[in-house]
């Protein structure tokens, strides 16, 4: 249902007044979507407001009831919508309403107050309608006996407890076995497993390309550059060559590999004399390599690096002729 009411003098003036309003329309509407329910049902209630969006207009309050016999369940708030005619919105709201008492029950008229400059209106909505049916009673049976209650199936929340019981007793009795086990056994009940160590090659190459990544000589931190480059390669020889390297200066370095000449190939030795000499000139006298100093010194590091890896030889040698060797050039 449908319907508009203005007062008649109002209008008539907010008219003369206001010439420009004969082109616009104004319309309040209270629509349900059903006339008959049962009782306790709920319905939906459309409230909708057609009116220009430069006209003021005041939606009215709604509480929690509309009358004695219809209730407010729920309400929605302002939903505001541009309609094709030129300055033209459609305000609507939403009511979802009850009611609990059974016949005709009536939704009263909303009343909406119109200002325009200084004259002060109400434009108001139809009343709407709908029955309420109330639940059928068969008197041809009479009195019946009280139903016995339903017996309830088992749900996982009941047994829940008692299954969570049992797990937790079978683990008690599982480390109970385990620890007489590991203690007959004389061995620790929890043994953290030792991470095997990553070959010295590995560390190295992946700290070489993190650097290369870095790319810190592109923005000027030339010494952090040559100092990662030299610690790298100082941690690499520690720890293939057990040289102490990062305590050494770089002649202390070079002096313990000339002393030991089959640990690397005199054309590597030079390639590491090149990178940590190069690298102690740009950290203690502030010396500014060439650009293309950079990428060889990189080069270099990864040449000597792959050059003097240790080769896994346990799958193509015997045991005996492993023992003793140390290191082997690729």
């Amino acid at each position: 249902m449908k319907g508009l009411k203005i007062t008649g003098i109002g209008l008539a003036l907010l008219l003369f007044q206001a010439p420009i309003a004969q082109a616009q329309k104004i319309q309040a509407r209270a629509v349900i979507d059903s006339t008959n329910i049962l009782i306790g049902d709920q319905i939906n209630l459309r409230i909708e407001l057609d009116q220009p969006n430069n006209v003021n207009i005041e939606f009215p309050v709604i509480g929690d009831s509309l009358s004695t016999t219809v209730e407010v369940v729920e309400q929605s708030p302002l939903d505001t919508f541009q309609l094709d005619a030129e300055n033209q919105i459609k305000i609507i709201q939403n009511l979802t309403i009850t009611s609990f008492d059974s016949g005709r029950q009536a939704v009263p008229p909303f009343y909406f107050l119109l200002k325009y400059d200084e004259l002060y209106d109400t434009i108001e909505t139809l009343p709407a309608e709908f029955f309420v049916h109330s639940m059928p009673i068969d008197t041809t049976k009479g009195p019946v006996d009280i139903k016995s209650p339903y017996g309830a199936p088992v749900t996982l929340k009941e047994v829940s407890p008692y299954i969570l019981g049992v797990i937790l007793i079978g683990a008690l009795l599982f480390f109970l076995f385990y620890y007489i086990e590991r203690k007959r056994k004389n061995k620790p009940i929890f043994a953290k497993p030792e991470k095997p160590k990553e070959p010295a090659h590995i560390v190295a190459l992946r700290e070489l390309d993190r650097i290369k990544e870095e790319k810190l000589w592109q923005t000027e931190e030339i010494k952090s550059y040559y100092s990662l480059v030299s610690d790298t390669l100082r941690t690499y020889i520690e720890d293939r060559f057990r040289i102490q390297a990062m305590e050494y200066t770089t002649d202390e370095t070079l002096r313990a590999f000339e002393n030991h000449k089959n640990l690397v190939s005199p054309k590597s030795l030079e390639e590491l004399k090149n990178i940590l000499s190069l690298s102690d000139l740009v950290k203690f006298a502030k010396y500014h390599p060439l650009p293309d100093d950079h990428n060889l010194t990189l080069m270099n590091a990864y040449f000597f690096v792959n050059q003097t890896k240790l080769e896994d030889k346990k799958k193509s040698q015997p045991k005996d002729e492993r023992e003793g060797e140390e290191v082997e050039f690729k």
